[in-house]
């Protein structure tokens, strides 16, 4: 019983630390700390353009690829989701917004029916533009605001929780307390929806920058985990064309 007591009190002494120390840690110095494990916030901030390719897989008929490509300077941005082997493309580039739906038999040359993005999708779509890259980069510009809440196990392992709000949207980022890298994240959408990622790997890009190349991804609404890989491209070189509607 006593060597219960002393374990038990050796414990709740560690974790009132790790609490103590967490409330000390501001939020800013969590996000530095992720810039600085993951290549330094200088190359961070010289991106322009980015390609992301992901491969969405949970052993079904929905399973899917996905391509985008960002231009923060034009503010643009290309979406396309192949499933089936058929593209279904979305774009933005300023103010405006459109979808390409795939038309016609596939044993003849793709023709696609165009139409306008609503100005909900164009909202998020702007709003993804820059946080595919890091949801925090720039935040406080973005109009979100962040606050440490506490710390969580992920994986068994302690991790400071971000929660981050704004543009009617909200995020409960987890960082590793020991590597600084961000294990998971939580996207709550206007719509009640709940986007849950945990990054299992990371991976290094030519350009420096490590990216998470491994994740799992849950939706609230079909709860079913989805194996994601992605491979990152930073500051490459888009054609026009891209963006073109």
């Amino acid at each position: 019983m006593k060597r219960f007591i002393k374990t038990f009190l050796i414990v709740m002494l560690a974790q009132a630390g790790l609490n103590a120390q967490t409330g000390a840690v501001p939020v800013d110095t969590i996000f530095n700390n992720f810039y600085r494990a993951t290549g330094g916030k200088g190359l961070w901030d010289a991106v322009q353009t980015y390609t992301i390719k992901q491969a969405y897989r949970a052993g079904t008929a929905n399973d899917y690829d996905l391509v985008i490509q960002g231009a923060l300077p034009q503010q643009a941005l290309s979406k396309i989701r192949t499933i089936m082997k058929r593209d279904f493309v979305y774009g933005i580039k300023g103010t405006d917004g459109w979808v390409k739906i795939p038309i016609g038999s596939r044993d003849k040359v793709t023709q696609f029916q165009t139409s306008d993005l609503s100005e909900k999708e164009r909202e998020n779509m702007r709003r993804e533009l820059g946080d595919l890259l890091a949801p925090f980069s720039n935040y406080t510009q973005k109009g979100y605001i962040a606050t440490v809440v506490g710390t969580e196990q992920i994986n068994g392992k302690p991790a400071y929780q971000v929660e981050m709000e704004g543009k009617g949207v909200k995020y409960n980022l987890y960082f590793d307390v020991a590597t600084s890298l961000l294990v998971r994240e939580k996207l709550t959408l206007p719509t009640r929806e709940v986007q849950t990622r945990d990054h299992t790997q990371y991976a290094k890009s030519t350009y420096g920058i490590s990216y998470p190349s491994e994740s799992t991804y849950v939706s609230s609404i079909d709860k079913k985990p989805v194996k994601v890989t992605t491979i990152m491209e930073f500051n490459p070189t888009i054609s026009d064309n891209t963006f073109a509607r």
